[in-house]
């Protein structure tokens, strides 16, 4: 499920907090702040759509993260290649060297990088 960029930046905050109030999440916005109320209310909707959850201590509820941040980059970077780039990671990958004017040099890098980490992970498993 995609967020909208407000949700977004809420759910940053919380991945790079853990856990907050809203009045933390609130303090970690630059300037100027969104209201109290505005936060409060994309939290509220972070819960329904089941990315945030609260533990409650009285009538104050701290909000942390139900799913990850990497959960989350892999599920929009999935639905990016399947919507936009025929489900092909080829064609994304090309996209991204032409846009980003990579060299030849710089893709060899790249495909060793890639090497030694998918080595690295067929050692641990």
């Amino acid at each position: 499920m995609q967020l909208t960029k407000a949700e977004e930046q809420v759910m940053q905050i919380l991945w790079g907090m853990g856990e907050g109030l809203v009045k933390e999440i609130r303090d970690h916005f630059g300037d100027p702040k969104p209201a109290r109320n505005t936060v409060s209310t994309v939290i509220r909707v972070l819960e329904k759509k089941g990315y945030v959850g609260h533990k409650a201590f009285g009538n104050v509820h701290s909000y942390h993260p139900l799913i990850s941040k990497s959960e989350y980059s892999k599920s929009q970077l999935f639905g990016l290649m399947e919507g936009y780039f025929n489900n092909s990671f080829p064609a994304m990958a090309s996209f991204f060297a032409h846009e980003k004017d990579l060299t030849v040099a710089e893709l060899e890098e790249l495909l060793e990088d890639t090497k030694k980490e998918l080595s690295k992970d067929k050692k641990k498993k």
